[in-house]
């Protein structure tokens, strides 16, 4: 395989002319990270693609800007059979090149830093960190102890030697870092604090946070509290896991809002949104509705929403094309009507008070986020 031709290719795409990146990606062999991956074909199935039995596919798909997935579910693509087909979430992937270097610049890197890469996955960006810093300065974390072997022998093929290590970082963080850049969604609350605690004075975070879209940065105190901002960046992370799994969607309650006819029905004033690809409105919303789970579906001309809560909330809006929908509610919450103010709000002052909000994260791992007269905390409840 032409391998350096493609990486160099794909580095032209994702960097700058003058970037400290362009080498790095430009010099790092990605197929050999994702030898194996899941894809969905038209039927809506997992399927398993196999690069070295389709070397053009497989360097298609490595230089290209796109995310592979690697493991669904429980199931790693590398020991999968050809005619398996998990079914689930993805769990780890080999995120997208332009992604990986956007993150890698907001954290600040800089000669002489030591790094934590949250989140190993296929190890891509301990590959560009260790091409850039050396590797002494990069440790690399993840929860899943073959995706960390698995990641340190590809990488050391290439000459890649970082400190990798297995290890919940909801729970505890081994070591302590001048840089954190996490490519997994760290969710405010008790699972935030040992990432922060091993987060050094003077140091800087690049993270997303939980179900939400929001890139958050900032430098730490010597109080302990990390003070920074909401990029005017975004990016969608797969959420942190405890286990091999993510935890099971509330099953009962999206049957529930699927079925259910509510006491109070009406109809909403703004079209059906898909919320999920709405990343502002669904980062409000999360913010603002911690908890809230979406699905949405189409049937011919037919849109309808489902939002749920962990507390018992439910809500269904459906209607054809454009048309006000009707809304079925249910629980303690008014789901939609959440949703609606958050859509009143943005029709009405032209956008939203996310993108550029300065942000405070606690000792507790609270997250304060404010712009304005506006401000809201994540991480309270827990």
């Amino acid at each position: 395989m032409d391998w350096e031709r493609r990486a160099t290719a794909l580095a032209d795409q994702v960097t700058d002319p003058d970037s400290r990146w362009l080498a790095p990606v430009a010099r790092v062999a990605r197929h050999a990270l994702v030898p194996r991956w899941w894809a969905v074909d038209d039927s809506g199935r997992w399927v398993l693609r196999d690069g070295p039995s389709d070397p053009g596919a497989w360097a298609e798909a490595a230089y290209a800007d796109r995310s592979l997935v690697t493991r669904v579910g429980p199931s790693h693509a590398d020991k999968a059979q050809l005619d398996d087909h998990p079914e689930g979430l993805p769990t780890s992937s080999a995120t997208l090149p332009s992604l990986v270097v956007r993150m890698l610049r907001h954290g600040r890197l800089g000669d002489g830093l030591d790094l934590l890469d949250l989140g190993t996955g296929a190890g891509g960006l301990t590959a560009y960190a260790c091409h850039r810093l050396g590797n002494g300065r990069v440790t690399s974390l993840d929860i899943d102890p073959y995706l960390v072997g698995a990641a340190g022998e590809r990488l050391a093929a290439m000459g890649y030697h970082p400190k990798l290590i297995t290890a919940d970082a909801t729970r505890h963080v081994p070591g302590s870092y001048d840089r954190i850049v996490s490519t997994v969604a760290l969710a405010p609350g008790p699972q935030l604090r040992p990432v922060l605690r091993a987060l050094r004075p003077g140091g800087r975070i690049a993270t997303t946070l939980a179900r939400t879209c929001l890139i958050v940065t900032g430098w730490k105190n010597r109080n302990g509290e990390v003070i920074g901002r909401v990029e005017r960046d975004m990016a969608g992370f797969m959420l942190t896991r405890s286990g091999d799994d993510h935890p099971p969607a509330l099953t009962e309650l999206f049957t529930l809002a699927h079925e259910a006819e509510s006491e109070e029905t009406n109809t909403g004033r703004y079209p059906v949104v898909d919320v999920t690809n709405a990343w502002e409105v669904r980062s409000i919303l999360e913010i603002t509705t911690h908890g809230v789970e979406l699905a949405h579906g189409t049937n011919g001309r037919t849109n309808t929403a489902y939002l749920v809560h962990p507390d018992g909330s439910w809500a269904r809006a459906s209607a054809e094309s454009t048309d006000p929908p009707e809304v079925h509610q249910g629980g303690p919450q008014r789901l939609w009507s959440a949703l609606e103010r958050i859509r009143n709000r943005l029709n009405t002052e032209g956008g939203l008070p996310l993108l550029g909000a300065a942000v405070r994260m606690t000792p507790d791992g609270v997250c304060h986020v404010s712009r304005g007269q506006w401000h809201a905390s994540m991480g309270t409840r827990s």
